[in-house]
């Protein structure tokens, strides 16, 4: 059903949507979805970070105790 809107079919969406809404309200919606995606990354860097973090802090030094005096 989805495959035969084409590009007419869309513009005349956006048309509609664009009247039924309003122009301030679509672009304080579409700010609201920009701060949405800004707050995703964010939280997917910090716990990608943590995680690091966490494995640094669990990795043993494996050298011997006779290699350690030496450097």
């Amino acid at each position: 059903m989805l495959n035969n809107i084409g590009l007419p079919g869309i513009l005349l969406i956006a048309v509609v949507v664009l009247v039924l809404f309003g122009r301030g309200k679509i672009s304080s919606l579409m700010g609201e979805v920009g701060k949405g995606i800004t707050a995703f990354k964010k939280g997917v860097k910090d716990s990608t970070e943590e995680i690091e973090q966490d494995a640094a802090a669990e990795a043993k030094d494996i050298t011997p105790e006779t290699e350690k005096d030496k450097a």
